[in-house]
């Protein structure tokens, strides 16, 4: 059966904590990480909030050191060997997990002037001085904008973004 001792009361103390918080991180991310914003505590690592794979680190060690004592009867110090090993593997796989989540979000956040320069298709016809609708593709995403020309642009034309009004993009026709 299995045994509690103090060995194993702390590798259990590591699964239900390190996992617990896990699972709230996962769950609860944005008002956990709006919680440690405001205390100013954050350090990241490639984009990637460093408490998840911390606490995978935690949950893993506490999972390896019980794999350790229980099924290959090891001693504390070589539970805890393998139960390092396991939070390594298990920090591995929760900060490529964040990574992939990080990555899959999007593209951040930008302004319209930053697409000042870029090229788009028109997709509903811009009267000359008055409103349609433009596809350009900016941080590996496509955005739809509202834009205005000064001439007559036809659905499918080419546009380069020149400026920004309001909450409206300026574009001109690109020569072919």
């Amino acid at each position: 059966m299995f045994e509690i001792d103090l060995a194993n009361a702390i590798f259990i103390f590591c699964l239900a904590v390190g996992g617990g918080l896990l699972l709230l991180t996962v769950v609860l991310d944005d008002v956990i990480g709006g919680m440690f914003g405001a205390l100013h505590i954050g350090i990241h690592v490639g984009g990637v909030a460093l408490m998840p794979p911390l606490l995978g680190f935690v949950a893993m060690f506490g999972i390896g050191g019980l794999i350790g004592t229980q099924i290959f009867k090891l001693d504390t110090g070589g539970a805890s060997i393998l139960g390092g090993v396991a939070g390594a593997i298990g920090f591995g796989l929760v900060f490529g997990m964040f990574s992939v989540l990080r990555r899959s979000e999007g593209a951040e956040a930008f302004s319209l002037n930053d697409l000042v320069g870029q090229t788009g298709r028109v997709s509903v016809a811009i009267p000359a001085r008055r409103y349609g609708s433009v596809f350009v593709n900016y941080a590996g995403a496509s955005h739809n904008l509202t834009a205005t020309s000064d001439v007559d642009v036809a659905p499918g034309s080419s546009v380069k973004v020149t400026g920004v009004a309001g909450t409206n993009v300026i574009v001109e026709p690109v020569a072919r």
